[in-house]
């Protein structure tokens, strides 16, 4: 009876240090170069208020275009 047990218990440690072997491991590391956001933004609005001054003025002139 007492072989049988130490046995068991014998199993029941192997299996335990198996099952311990195969936890995830999960690593956090730093990145070697800094994260880059790029910005390039292009306006065109500025070229679009322009015109539409002109025509205002246009159409100010020269009332009777409408």
């Amino acid at each position: 009876m007492l072989r049988f047990q130490a046995q068991t218990l014998l199993a029941l440690l192997v299996g335990g240090l198996l099952l311990a072997g195969c936890s995830p491991t999960v690593k956090v590391v730093v990145p070697d170069k800094p994260i880059e956001i790029n910005l390039n933004i292009n306006i065109q609005h500025e070229i679009r208020v322009k015109v539409d001054k002109e025509i205002d003025d246009l159409i100010a002139e020269d009332s009777g275009l409408f």
